[in-house]
This record gives C-alpha cells, sequence and structure tokens, in this order.
C-alpha cells in the first residue's frame, strides 16, 4: 500500500509562488495516474490538476491554467505542484492522491495549507 506525504505548503503573498511537493512510500508511483485537489475552508473539495503515469499528459482546471504546473518524477518517486502568481482564492489545504487501482483516486496525503495573503 502505498503512502502519500505533502510538503511544501505555507504563507506568501498574491503574486508569489510555491512548490509542492507529494513523496511516496510503501510503494512506487511509477504506474498511478496522480493528482492534486484542494479544499478551501466551508468549500467542497475541488480538483487542481492530474498527471499520467509517465508525466506524457496532464490536465488542469481552468482557474488555475498557466499559473500551475504539475509534474513528476518516478525516480524520485514524488509528484509536484509548482504554483506561480498566486491568489488569494488559491487559499486552501491541498493534497495529492493516486489512483491505484483504477479510474478513481483511492489513495489520499494528509494535506499541506497554502495561505495566500493579499
Amino acid at each position: 500500500q502505498v503512502q502519500l506525504v505533502e510538503s511544501g505548503g505555507g504563507l506568501v503573498q498574491a503574486g508569489g509562488s510555491l512548490r509542492l511537493s507529494c513523496a511516496a512510500s510503501g510503494r512506487t508511483l511509477s504506474s498511478y495516474r496522480m493528482g492534486w485537489f484542494r479544499q478551501a475552508p466551508g468549500k467542497e473539495r475541488e480538483f487542481v490538476a492530474r498527471i499520467s503515469w509517465n508525466g506524457g499528459s496532464t490536465y488542469y482546471t481552468n482557474s488555475v491554467k498557466g499559473r500551475f504546473t504539475i509534474s513528476r518524477d518516478n525516480a524520485k518517486n514524488t509528484v509536484y505542484l509548482q504554483m506561480e502568481s498566486l491568489k488569494p482564492e488559491d487559499t486552501a489545504v491541498y493534497h495529492c492522491a493516486a489512483a491505484t487501482r483504477g479510474y478513481d483516486y483511492d489513495t489520499w496525503g494528509q494535506g499541506t495549507q497554502v495561505t495566500v495573503s493579499s
């Protein structure tokens, strides 16, 4: 069973950047589609980005296109989310997730807090 641990969150001013990391242990991530999700206070969890098992395909929600970049290093068993031009509305707990047994994401990390001040 794979375990996921996110890191890299913090407090940043609007317009700033952060890079989130999602490190896996227990099993290799190399065959899994991976995603990033976020949940703001009082809101439902929303999809942010996903990446195919080999990094060849990525997809983003409209609100982060052109600002966020998802990538992976299978040799390091890690997935990243580079966030640029951050906005206050990006404030949320960010979770990474793995789809280990099919289409649905079934393995989740505990999350890392991102706070963007105006």
